[in-house]
């Protein structure tokens, strides 16, 4: 009960944080996230609220990536499997109506897509300043693939265009 108190209030923190860069001329470009022990940037002007995870309705002849939908604050979003998605990293499927683990992030509204995605873990904001070397995708990556960013630790970093994800056929494509 106290794990969940303190990740409810990591969310908060970075949702308030989300909202102040958007705000602000400052150096913060990315909201950082991890799923499927991958790490990725998301861009901060197209991705929107931060969300629990909370309990997911399936929906049958679906990809196995789109895990079903959910009910995000009166909305009703799709809700896509980040890790399964991009790497093929399938989780074991939680029993219909359960809470999925992790958070959702939905895609900004100026995309037009009522899309959330399921990561595991919120890394906190990233800006340029916090990387030390800089690579384009790695060939043959999807479209959606932007740079490959190093930290000082030598983590690698991948960039995420949502707004080219979110027109992609691939993942608008999602019956089988």
């Amino acid at each position: 009960m106290a794990n969940r108190a303190a990740l409810r209030e990591l969310q908060q923190r970075l949702a308030s944080r989300l909202q102040a860069a958007r705000g602000q001329e400052q150096s913060v470009s990315w909201l950082a996230v991890v799923a499927g022990g991958s790490r990725y940037l998301f861009p901060l002007t197209q991705a929107d609220e931060i969300f629990p995870s909370t309990q997911v309705q399936p929906v049958p002849y679906a990809q196995p990536w789109f895990i079903g939908v959910a009910n995000l604050r009166g909305g009703l979003f799709g809700v896509v499997d980040l890790a399964h998605f991009v790497g093929g990293k399938a989780k074991a499927p939680a029993a219909p109506g359960t809470p999925s683990e992790g958070s959702f992030v939905t895609l900004n509204a100026a995309l037009e897509v009522n899309c959330a995605i399921l990561i595991e873990q919120l890394a906190g904001l990233r800006g340029v300043e916090s990387f030390k070397a800089s690579h384009e995708a790695p060939a043959g990556s999807p479209e959606f693939f932007g740079h490959l960013y190093v930290d000082a630790d030598g983590v690698r970093w991948q960039e995420l265009n949502l707004q080219l994800l979110s027109q992609s056929p691939s993942f608008l494509g999602i019956g089988v």
